[in-house]
């Protein structure tokens, strides 16, 4: 839901220049046929309104639509078991990052049938402090090994349902799959993304991206 987006709804659903912002980041992933596989998960609520949506934007196209959980960790473990028997590697994305560059998720997709896992992410630019409780520094962490991470998160489908059972039996709740993948044991390449796969929260975002469409055509 679009809560700092200012929107009422998902924020799937908010118009870019004239489409939904999940119309443009599938249609970016269609170019390299991610889209006939597709499982797109929503809040419960809004499963008509998205099917209707994508049905009207992507007409014959085999797009699946479910329910989401509370957060988002449920919502990929339910969509993990609405994948086709025959998925081998699957391409965890948000829909908020229409820009993502299709070099990174094709280089996730390799990367993950070699090793099991991937994250595209880019190299931190800036000083990262890590703080205690009262905000007094403790540690300045050595730039050279931090990433800020971004999505696509890939994976082969027997890596990243194992990792979300074990989440499941140990009650951990974490803030991405290539976390829940790497408490396993299990092995996690990141993989080089851009400035522009930006993840739309704030009007601001949603600004700048607009922008972006209008200067690239």
């Amino acid at each position: 839901m679009g809560a700092r987006l200012g929107c009422k709804g998902p924020k799937a659903l908010v118009e870019l220049v004239g489409k939904p912002i999940l119309v443009r980041t599938l249609e970016r992933l269609a170019l390299i046929g991610l889209l006939d596989s597709a499982v797109i998960m929503t809040p419960p609520e809004w499963c008509g309104a998205f099917a209707d949506m994508l049905s009207r934007s992507f007409p014959g196209k085999g797009v699946t639509v479910g329910p989401g959980g509370a957060q988002r960790q449920d919502s990929v473990r339910l969509g993990l078991e609405l994948l086709s028997p025959q998925t081998e590697v699957v391409v965890i994305h948000d829909a908020a990052r229409p820009f993502v560059p299709l070099d990174s998720v094709k280089a996730s997709i390799e990367a993950a049938g070699e090793c099991g896992g991937a994250t595209v992410a880019i190299p931190s630019t800036d000083t990262v402090l890590q703080a205690d409780e009262n905000d007094y520094l403790v540690d300045t962490p050595d730039r050279r090994f931090l990433w800020m991470c971004q999505t696509p998160q890939t994976f082969r489908v027997s890596v990243i349902r194992k990792a979300h059972a074990q989440a499941v039996r140990d009650e951990y709740a974490g803030t991405d799959d290539a976390t829940l993948v790497r408490r396993t044991g299990a092995p996690v390449k990141l993989v080089m993304g851009s400035p522009t796969n930006i993840k739309i929260t704030t009007p601001a975002d949603l600004a700048w991206a607009a922008q972006f469409i209008r200067e690239e055509r």
